[in-house]
């Protein structure tokens, strides 16, 4: 049974950091791009940052660059998205994603972790 688990999620004031980890059992992330997505109250989930299989390229959306770092370490299973100079509109269900290789769309998706960016 694959399953992704989020975790580190919580409330932070805004200019702080978190630190979200997404632990994979029964699939080997080392064969998956791997994504990060978020979805805010009363807004359609967004992509937040992606990586490539071996860690060599990520992909951030614009509101994010220079915020966020998305990282890996396959011999964990386990993928980290590092978020500094957290905002209030940051806030929102943080998931990742797992694609196959080649594939256009995420087949695996984990439960997500709140993130509350707020005074």
């Amino acid at each position: 049974q694959v399953q992704l688990v989020e975790s580190g999620g919580g409330l932070v004031q805004p200019g702080g950091s978190l630190r979200l980890t997404c632990a994979a059992s029964g699939l080997s992330l080392s064969r998956y791009t791997m994504g990060w997505f978020r979805q805010a109250p009363g807004k359609e989930r967004e992509f937040v940052g992606r990586i490539t299989w071996g860690g060599s390229n990520t992909y951030y959306a614009d509101s994010v660059k220079g915020r966020f770092t998305v990282s890996r370490d396959n011999a964990k299973n386990t993928v980290y998205l590092q978020m500094d100079s957290l905002k209030a509109e940051d806030t929102a269900v943080y998931y990742c994603a797992a694609r196959t290789i080649g594939a256009e769309n995420y087949a695996y998706w984990g439960q997500g972790t709140q993130v509350t960016v707020s005074f």
